[in-house]
């Protein structure tokens, strides 16, 4: 189905299926955060295991998305998706089922695995199927709430499951509560996902880059994850020092392809083009900001202040439901209005970290000035992202979807576990004596850490702003499957 597709009604169930398997991929993001003193009673888990359940998922997902992305271009959005969203549910099944933590590690990477096949064509559908002006919009303001409201809604949802203890369940439910909605997202998306084809059948699968780029995720994400409850030994610090060097070797066997004329898992003109490379730089470091928030105000309420796992998943629902409000403003403003909208949602956010930090610093308890503070900050994070993501999606053809998909949902994920990693790392260092007061202080200093990451976020977001992509998107063709040839000179002579 082209983008141009008038069953205007199939395209809204086509989004819904999409959208339904990112909300379920950022629930059990979070979700296990909450579940995991449940888990660890019910399983006798040690710590570096609950921290592999927690991490397991996100290390495959951010070393097999960019892969992911790219299969879906190679053998079509539609049944790398149906794939992938099979595989997240028999293993979401495996989870709840998992008689030792060893099983429930095994099956969430597997979960994980899933996701990344999943999880980035969500992303190209929509730059391949909803057209420029007010569906691509939409669809986009959509994307951001179902990615902000799933993570959300892990924690809050966790909490209720595990406190409610369905049929004996305890922690379980918090991964069967998957299966019977992955079986109707199956059967749903046989239904309404239309079957592209393969955009490009002839090239293959860049097997050294997926290799050499998924070792360089795990030499950094590995370490940052393990290293606080190891002590950082000596094998933290080799395996981030040799990130670079394979990462290098990636850039040399991308190029070496590109120059054969064959298919790289990345294309590096495309990425190198100064709209995209400065649009994504502040997208990571307000996201790395936001995951760790999560799990910083989570320590902070529960093991800090003593509140319960509920009250600190509910807490930040002001959040998300402020992040959805810019997605819904923005098509409605003149053009002129929105060009300045990515630095200008860096700097609300940075406005409400920096409230955040006052009130902790000055002992404020948490109540309708937090919840103020927060709905701010997730009104800031929700300008930002819209106004990125368009800026993103926009600087782009839809030929090159799967690339813009794949390494913008890397960005996410890598962002999310080095945020986590880093700034978790930081509240716990220095919330090392009991009492509110040393946690007051703790979390005071980690979100005046995220104001002044917010504020660089901005200045990087006034460069992207006037940065003019090199890449216009035709008007003729929108299906993705090729350029016209006024269009194809131009990326030529450009590359």
């Amino acid at each position: 189905m082209s983008s141009g597709s008038p069953i205007t009604t199939h395209r809204q169930w086509l989004l819904v299926v999409l959208l339904t398997m990112l909300f379920m991929y950022q629930v059990d993001v979070t979700i296990v955060n909450v579940a995991s003193p449940s888990i660890r009673a019910d399983l006798h888990a040690s710590g570096a295991q609950l921290e592999l359940v927690i991490s397991g998922y996100l290390l495959a997902s951010a070393m097999l998305i960019i892969t992911g992305a790219r299969l879906g271009y190679l053998r079509g959005c539609r049944p790398v998706f149906l794939a992938g969203l099979g595989i997240f549910g028999a293993a979401s099944l495996a989870c709840g089922l998992a008689p030792d933590p060893s099983v429930l590690i095994a099956a969430r990477v597997v979960q994980g695995i899933g996701g990344a096949l999943a999880f980035p064509q969500v992303l190209t559908s929509i730059q391949v199927h909803f057209e420029e002006g007010p569906a691509r919009t939409r669809a986009l303001s959509l994307y951001s709430i179902a990615l902000a409201g799933g993570a959300v809604a892990g924690q809050s949802l966790g909490g209720l499951l595990v406190s409610a203890d369905l049929f004996g369940l305890q922690w379980r439910s918090a991964f069967l509560v998957n299966v019977p909605v992955t079986l109707v997202a199956l059967i749903a998306a046989v239904r309404v996902l239309p079957n592209e084809g393969r955009l490009d059948s002839a090239k293959r699968l860049d097997v050294p880059g997926s290799l050499a780029l998924s070792g360089t995720v795990l030499l950094i994400v590995l370490p940052l994850t393990l290293g606080r409850d190891t002590g950082w030994p000596a094998w933290t610090w080799i395996c981030l020092g040799a990130s670079p060097l394979l990462f290098t070797a990636f850039l040399l066997v991308e190029r070496r392809l590109t120059a054969s004329g064959g298919a790289p898992l990345v294309n590096l003109h495309v990425i190198r083009r100064p709209a995209i490379a400065w649009g994504l730089w502040p997208y990571v470091l307000a996201v790395s900001t936001y995951t760790a928030l999560l799990f910083t105000l989570a320590l902070y309420l529960q093991r800090g202040l003593g509140r319960s796992a509920l009250f600190s998943g509910l807490i930040v629902v002001p959040w998300v439901a402020a992040f959805a409000v810019p997605g819904r403003v923005m098509a409605r403003l003149p053009a002129r209005w929105r060009q300045p909208l990515p630095w200008l949602g860096c700097l609300i956010l940075a406005a409400a970290y920096a409230l955040i930090s006052t009130g902790a610093y000055t002992g404020e308890r948490p109540g309708v000035p937090l919840l103020a503070m927060l709905a701010l900050g997730g009104f800031g994070l929700g300008t930002a992202f819209n106004s990125i993501l368009t800026h993103l999606t926009t600087a782009a053809t839809p030929r090159y979807a799967a690339d813009l998909s794949g390494v913008f949902t890397t960005c996410t994920q890598i962002a999310g576990s080095i945020g986590v990693a880093a700034f978790g790392t930081l509240y716990l260092s220095q919330d090392s004596r009991p009492g509110e007061l040393s946690a007051s202080h703790a979390f005071g200093m980690v979100t005046g850490a995220f104001a002044l990451l917010a504020l660089v976020a901005a200045l990087i977001a006034c460069r992207a702003v006037r940065a003019k992509a090199t890449v216009t998107i035709p008007g003729a063709q929108r299906d993705g499957s090729r350029m016209s040839p006024a269009v194809s000179s131009a990326r030529t002579a450009d590359e």
